[in-house]
């Protein structure tokens, strides 16, 4: 389901430099699926990607340095989106 993928894309030093391969980078639901965002990405961004590759990111445990408090942050999922030549998705 295209609506249950929420494609936002993720812009981050190490994103941009995959961009030279044409890997794309969003951060996706935690249920979706590589058909999932494929065919999300073909309906909004129409283009076709020839191979998705999907990261679990874990949670990480913090602590505040002032107060000492422990929490988590992080968590989710990306979705690397691979383009063929001449395809390009314009990320603002």
């Amino acid at each position: 389901e295209l609506s249950s993928v929420h494609l936002k894309p993720h812009i981050t030093e190490k994103e941009t430099d995959a961009q030279a391969a044409r890997a794309y980078v969003f951060l996706v639901h935690p249920d979706a699926n590589v058909r999932d965002v494929a065919s999300a990405v073909a309906h909004v961004y129409k283009v076709t990607p020839i191979r998705v590759n999907m990261v679990n990111m874990p949670r990480k445990v913090v602590r505040n340095v002032r107060t000492g408090q422990v929490g988590t942050k992080g968590g989710g999922k990306k979705a690397y989106v691979y383009l063929k030549k001449g395809d390009n998705i314009t990320i603002t």
